[in-house]
């Protein structure tokens, strides 16, 4: 499935993911700059990223990590993703994304976050995908109720490790039947 989305010069683009590789740490390492990391305690060290790589390389059906394309032009815009965790004894998907500055604000994000809704969704293995932004970072909480979820509430959230902060709790059922129709020409808070 592929979404549009209308940018900031109203042409369309094609927002696409594609699975993550090798190829994609220095798309980790743009996504670690001080403007993209200041609702998450700050940029990682290149051992952090390297570890990082690792796990995204590595999810082994426990998730799937991708890079947000942008059709026709090709661009590479961020990164986006799903993985395992423990949540309240049951086993969930927690979602996270990152999109570039220079793409940020085009609805980007949204798009990218129904595309990970759906291929949790085809996994079948957890009834519900979660997203914790920061309970500051208004973008990101947009894309969430953009995208559908619903907000749990806030509370605290440890991430990075080491490293507590004030989350909203979003949470999405991935047995409900799909959710927004894929085509949004006016998404806004990428």
């Amino acid at each position: 499935m592929t979404l549009i989305t209308e940018s900031d010069d109203t042409t369309l683009s094609r927002v696409r993911i594609e699975p993550w590789t090798a190829a994609d740490l220095d798309l980790l390492r743009r996504t670690n700059a001080p403007e993209m990391t200041a609702h998450l305690g700050g940029p990682e060290t290149e051992e952090q990223l390297l570890a990082r790589h690792a796990r995204y390389l590595d999810l082994r059906g426990a998730g799937q990590m991708f890079r947000i394309v942008l059709d026709p032009e090709g661009a590479v815009a961020g990164s986006i993703g799903f993985w395992e965790r423990e949540q309240q004894g049951e086993k969930v998907y927690e979602t996270g994304w990152g999109v570039l500055p220079e793409f940020q604000g085009r609805g980007i994000a949204v798009a990218a976050a129904r595309e990970v809704i759906a291929a949790a969704r085809a996994e079948g293995r957890h009834r519900s995908l979660h997203a914790f932004p920061s309970v500051e970072h208004a973008a990101s909480n947009a894309v969430c109720r953009k995208a559908g979820f619903a907000l749990v509430g806030e509370r605290p959230f440890e991430y990075p490790k080491g490293h507590m902060m004030r989350s909203n709790e979003w949470r999405l059922d991935l047995t409900a039947a799909a959710g927004p129709a894929p085509f949004d020409r006016a998404v806004e808070g990428s």
